[in-house]
């Protein structure tokens, strides 16, 4: 039986083209920063990176269960998925330290963008978005060929998406100084 691998294939550029237009706007519109501010205050910020890293391994290793059919079905569950994980450790840290829950979309996704060393202008552009969108694929994509098989797949997709959370957490935290360590000077 042959999967039609070319239909179900989309360009990279397109994907990233609809991601950065409004797919990253309606993923971060979505998220109930609330909800994050309380996880916080409730768990701490590296028990909450720690729930938002396991959510993004719960979804990996689904992903990568069942071999290919699985994983062309579980793919872009997983991949919106891993976003919505790694943009809400990034709000907890944000509010973390600034004390705000309140963000705004172009202050967050220069955020993001610094955490991936993407030059961020003043203003969110397009182009910015596309090279997040970009890098995120890249990063998400190069475990796919290893999600083929089985059991070895929900492994590794669940690993990596874990070990993704946890790294990115780290430089998002290392953008902010920890608020306990600033010594205020009258």
């Amino acid at each position: 039986m042959l999967v039609p691998f070319k239909k179900a294939r989309v360009s990279i550029k397109e994907f990233t083209e609809k991601l950065s237009t409004d797919g990253f706007r309606n993923i971060f519109n979505n998220i109930d920063q609330l909800s994050i501010k309380k996880g916080v205050d409730t768990m701490g910020l590296d028990k909450f990176i720690n729930q938002c890293a396991y959510i993004a391994a719960g979804t990996g290793a689904i992903a990568g269960t069942g071999g290919v059919l699985t994983m062309i079905v579980g793919m872009p569950v997983d991949f919106v998925n891993l976003i919505t994980q790694q943009f809400r450790v990034t709000m907890a840290i944000m509010y973390y330290n600034k004390g705000s829950y309140r963000i705004g979309f172009d202050d967050f996704m220069s955020l993001v963008a610094t955490s991936f060393k993407i030059e961020a202008g003043v203003a969110v552009s397009k182009t910015m978005m596309e090279s997040i969108a970009e890098k995120l694929l890249l990063a998400f994509g190069v475990r796919t060929a290893e999600r083929l098989i089985p059991v070895v797949g929900a492994v590794i997709g669940g690993t990596t998406n874990y070990i993704f959370v946890k790294r990115m957490a780290e430089k998002v935290k290392e953008l902010y100084p920890d608020p306990k360590k600033i010594i205020k000077i009258d």
